[in-house]
């Protein structure tokens, strides 16, 4: 079926849920024109269910998307996120529900949601990934380590760095504090890192919101002398003054908000020019909706944006497919082997030279493998709810 052979006019039937045993839950938005639109939840399963049954059988169902046009995008944001809020923001599963929206419009007009956000700025993402785990102090891990990234057939020239593998705590575990024995162990790490890696591979120093604001300035000075891409995530993760502070002492540049909800929470970011770049994550931040606006805000401060992507095959189609329409977005996560993604039915779109050439199909370009999917749910899963 094509844009032009569609009945007029389309309708929403349903909104479904499904938890594979891997990977992100998706939703599943159907319309009475046969045609079905995909989206990844931050949530389980039965959350997922439980939200949508409240979306459409709660207090206020005329809010809700059955029997809703499907293309009035920004209408269902708006219900979804803003009109009622005291009824609670799901944010992790509406968000899915927007993806989903931005797919089934693409798919019904036959262009891909790059078009559909106005256009491509850019055909080839660049792309940045993430470096395995070990004894970051040990001069041959990081000989053994440059040799395995150098040589990833994907090319990446970027890569996250993990602080937690020095401190010896576990990842978004918090640390009171670092006294100055912790703070040169991180500074060594990473020396190791930029000397083994060398000046044709970027390093960010990534954190999980684990260290308090002295911690993180002396770890910011550590660091500083092997010039990371960015310091991601040194400090809790809503806007405090404490950010502010840390844009005065540090001389690296900052990076967070891949657990930013919504525009509010990234504009005090960019109103205090407390970072040097944001991460939303389309699951977490507002789906495209959102994470568009936040660009669009972003880029009047001259601040890019890098999209936040390790839940799987459809949040990636659907990440490349934003970045590839946000004009101030240089580069976009991914997960080092993107390609295995047994619930997709078609190839993960070509990475050469560290770089992501963008989808063209329709939507987001996620063609699923149902087979794969009903052999894989999670345990008591039903299929499709």
């Amino acid at each position: 079926m094509n844009a032009f052979s569609l009945p007029n006019p389309v309708k929403i039937t349903d909104v479904r849920a499904l938890q594979p045993k891997r990977g992100a839950t998706l939703i599943k938005i159907e319309t009475d024109a046969g045609v079905c639109g995909y989206g990844p939840c931050g949530e389980s399963g039965p959350t997922a269910r439980a939200v949508i049954d409240l979306l459409h059988h709660g207090r206020l169902p005329h809010l809700g998307l059955i029997g809703k046009d499907p293309l009035a995008i920004q209408v269902h944001y708006h219900n979804l996120f803003y009109a009622y809020p005291q009824r609670g923001r799901h944010v992790r599963v509406l968000s899915g529900i927007d993806i989903a929206l931005w797919d089934l419009a693409g798919k019904l007009l036959g262009q891909p949601v790059s078009k559909l956000l106005g256009g491509n700025f850019r055909e080839e993402i660049r792309l940045y990934s993430h470096c395995r785990g070990g004894n970051f102090l040990d001069p041959g891990f990081w000989r053994e380590t440059a040799a395995e990234l150098k040589a990833d057939p994907h090319g990446f020239t970027a890569y996250k760095i993990d602080i937690h593998h020095v401190t010896g705590t576990p990842m978004q575990q918090y640390i009171p504090s670092l006294g100055p024995q912790e703070v040169r162990a991180i500074g060594r790490a990473y020396t190791l890192a930029r000397e083994a890696l060398g000046d044709e591979i970027d390093i960010i120093v990534h954190c999980h919101n684990e260290l308090d604001l002295p911690s993180a300035v002396q770890v910011a000075a550590a660091v500083e002398p092997i010039r990371p891409l960015y310091f991601e995530d040194p400090i809790a993760p809503a806007y405090s003054d404490a950010w502010a502070a840390l844009r005065r002492a540090a001389r690296v540049p900052l990076l967070t908000g891949e657990n930013i909800e919504l525009p509010e929470g990234a504009l005090p970011f960019l109103q205090h020019q407390a970072v040097d770049c944001l991460q939303p994550d389309l699951i977490n931040s507002g789906g495209i909706s959102g994470v568009k606006i936040i660009a669009e805000i972003a880029a009047l401060y001259r601040i890019p944006v890098m999209l936040h992507n390790v839940s799987g095959y459809v949040l990636s189609m659907a990440s490349q497919q934003v970045s590839a329409a946000l004009f101030n977005c240089p580069m976009l996560e991914c997960v080092r082997r993107p390609e295995d993604a047994p619930e997709a039915a078609a190839p993960f779109p070509a990475i050469q030279g560290g770089r992501l050439r963008v989808s063209q199909e329709p939507g987001i370009g996620v063609t699923l493998n149902e087979e794969w999917l009903k052999a894989n749910r999670a345990e008591g899963e039903p299929w499709w709810g």
